[in-house]
């Protein structure tokens, strides 16, 4: 049986983020910004099918997607790019691959006790988000 995402994450570290968003062609003022900003998740799971949010006081972001099924994914309040996305499981890992005019663009992401990773990649850069599940 796969992982069990569902819940609220809120953020506890974030390392590198700021150079994946340089990989990623960000702005200078909204990459200072951002990297300050901590984050909350909130992910809703229903076997393959996932209603993810990312909430912050600056920018919301929300995605949904079925394990398996490619889609168009708008990255609007990220980098404002078209990406054709794909999440896969690996184990107990949800493993994304974004297909677009960046080069190894995605993430990995999950469970250890109640901590979720998140690593994000595009091109050689790679960042490190850690959450922990609010009770």
């Amino acid at each position: 049986m796969p992982a069990d995402f569902n819940g609220t994450w809120e953020m506890l570290s974030n390392d590198n983020f700021e150079d994946v968003m340089k990989a990623l062609d960000i702005d200078f003022a909204t990459r200072k910004i951002a990297v300050h900003l901590k984050q909350t998740k909130v992910i809703v799971q229903n076997g393959d099918k996932f209603e993810t949010k990312t909430l912050s006081t600056f920018r919301n972001y929300e995605v949904n997607f079925v394990i398996g099924e490619e889609f168009d994914e708008q990255t609007k309040g990220l980098d404002n790019r078209t990406v054709k996305t794909l999440v896969k499981w690996d184990g107990d890992k949800l493993v994304c691959v974004q297909k677009g005019e960046k080069e190894n663009r995605g993430w990995k992401q999950w469970i250890e006790g109640d901590l979720l990773h998140l690593e994000i990649h595009c091109q050689d850069k790679v960042c490190h988000q850690v959450f922990k599940k609010k009770n």
